[in-house]
């Protein structure tokens, strides 16, 4: 267990059966999980279509944990009141997909949730100097965004060092969310390196005993 330190866990409904999705929803009511992560696409943002408001609202009516809403869609701002609506606690839009992001940041606060911001593994952390005071989570794509099941590409450790760099310099409040390829060996060197959040889908949903898996990844 890191020192001083709880890590939080958000396995990925990505990665879950939906042909039986009360079943798995209720293992991760059952679970230590701190989330449950909603990976939310249009096929435009990236090149895939996960599912729409409708399903979330029927994860919100099961779940018994925080919703974290990932929005890999253009304009995400414009589902601010949908994304409320589904009872999302967190709700993270892409740098890249935001030309106003401040504005949009300031919108999601308004309707009374956290505001986060996600970076596709390309993009620099110094991009968000001027923002990272505002914003609550800070998400480090760790694949590139669009399906579940990647590797982990490992240039994102340094993304994650500089994160913790700038959120220590600016006396920011900002937690830090690593999403790809994260299994108990990628979780430790990411939990060293600053993160506080892991997201983990097929790792937790494919291994044998699921609970157990999220109970491990809790105690890195």
């Amino acid at each position: 267990m890191s020192v001083n330190r709880k890590i939080q866990i958000a396995p990925s409904l990505l990665a879950a059966n939906f042909g039986n999705l009360e079943k798995d929803i209720q293992m991760l009511n059952e679970s230590e999980a701190d989330f449950i992560h909603l990976d939310i696409m249009d096929g435009v943002f990236v090149p895939n279509i996960s599912f729409g408001f409708p399903v979330l609202e029927f994860v919100n009516k099961l779940s018994k944990k925080s919703l974290d809403a990932h929005l890999m869609i253009v304009d995400p701002g414009k589902f601010v009141n949908e994304v409320k609506a589904i009872g999302a606690e967190i709700m993270t839009v892409h740098y890249e997909a935001c030309p106003h992001l401040d504005r949009t940041i300031h919108q999601i606060k308004e309707a009374g949730m956290k505001a986060g911001v996600s970076l596709n593994p390309h993009t620099p952390v110094h991009l968000l100097e001027e923002v990272i005071n505002d914003i609550d989570l800070l998400l480090i794509m760790s694949v590139n965004p669009g399906f579940g099941n990647q590797k982990f590409i490992p240039y994102s450790l340094d993304k994650v060092r500089q994160l913790k760099e700038l959120i220590v310099r600016k006396g920011a409040k900002t937690v830090i969310e690593v999403d790809g390829g994260v299994n108990l060996e990628i979780g430790k060197l990411l939990v060293d390196a600053g993160a506080d959040i892991l997201v983990a889908g097929s790792f937790v949903f494919k291994s044998a005993d699921p609970k157990q898996t999220i109970s491990a990844l809790k105690n890195l």
